[in-house]
């Protein structure tokens, strides 16, 4: 058990990501443009009621290992479990360039970066969320086709996000390349890496597994709105 890890969002957005965030000492959230994340101090008793002021009706918001009663004024949108993975591995060997160019991802590619991320559905993205990190994708003439990138932060603890390739070029290797660039960057800074993937996901979750990370815990992860 590792209290930081347990409770990564919280730590992040109470901590190094402060300044990217809003609310109170018990409960806060990414400002909007992020990743629309919510933690609390306390899981077993999340204060959502501290978080109206910060929030609008009708937004919805990703929020973690959290699963009791939802309170009045809230609406639960989702529900279902997510592995939090850590890195077990070696340092990844240096990158062997063959075919797409690994090209830093910048505020002028925000537009480029919420399409992919709304094509390919790889967790809560905004148009800030290439922010919180190193963020590096590949592109095809011009076009974003995969991307990967740093978001949560706390402790050792860095988490490897916004993981996604286009459909039609799939089966590359492309984000697997991505990955192993920014976990060889944050080991030599380091850092833990770590990452998120749905339980359901079952491909995915055996390729992370083989690249070399392990299952840390499986936690709930819930969508809710404010009425």
């Amino acid at each position: 058990m590792n209290p930081i890890l347990d409770n990564i969002a919280w730590h992040t957005l109470s901590g190094r990501h402060a300044g990217f965030s809003a609310g109170t000492v018990s409960v806060r959230r990414y400002a909007a443009g992020f990743s629309p994340i919510i933690a609390f101090a306390d899981v077993g008793q999340p204060d959502l009621a501290a978080l109206k002021p910060f929030c609008n009706g009708g937004e919805h918001f990703y929020c973690a290992d959290w699963a009791g009663v939802v309170p009045a004024g809230w609406r639960l949108e989702a529900e279902a479990r997510m592995f939090r993975m850590v890195w077990a591995g070696a340092v990844p060997a240096a990158d062997e360039p063959a075919g797409e160019a690994i090209v830093p991802l910048t505020a002028a590619h925000a537009e480029s970066a919420v399409a992919l991320a709304t094509l390919t559905n790889p967790g809560p993205f905004g148009p800030r969320t290439i922010e919180l990190g190193d963020y590096i994708g590949c592109f095809d003439g011009g076009r974003l086709v995969a991307m990967a990138g740093e978001r949560m932060h706390a402790g050792l603890f860095h988490e490897i996000s916004g993981v996604c390739t286009d459909p039609g070029f799939q089966g590359r290797g492309l984000a697997r390349r991505l990955m192993l660039a920014l976990i060889r960057r944050q080991m030599q800074r380091g850092e833990r890496p770590f990452l998120h993937v749905m339980s359901n996901n079952t491909t995915a979750h055996g390729l992370y597994l083989r690249m070399g990370f392990e299952d840390y815990r499986e936690v709930p992860v819930r969508v809710i709105s404010r009425l």
